[in-house]
């Protein structure tokens, strides 16, 4: 995952993050989606956990995970 420095996360535009309005979570490329997810599971509530799966597999449906049968 390529390290955001504070420029580049301001550059980003307001999509590429799960809340655009905190400017929360940068989504930009499937790394840091991954990352999103990880750190959500670890801090987040309820609400945020559910917010970010759903902006993350949105974004990149190849990140959900297959259901076994």
């Amino acid at each position: 995952m390529a390290r955001l420095t504070y420029k580049q996360r301001k550059k980003l535009p307001a999509r590429d993050f799960v809340y655009p309005k905190k400017r929360k979570y940068p989504i930009e490329d499937i790394a840091h989606a991954r990352n999103a997810l990880a750190r959500v599971a670890q801090d987040g509530s309820p609400s945020e956990k559910a917010a970010v799966r759903r902006a993350v597999y949105k974004k990149y449906p190849s990140l959900r995970k297959k259901k076994k049968k």
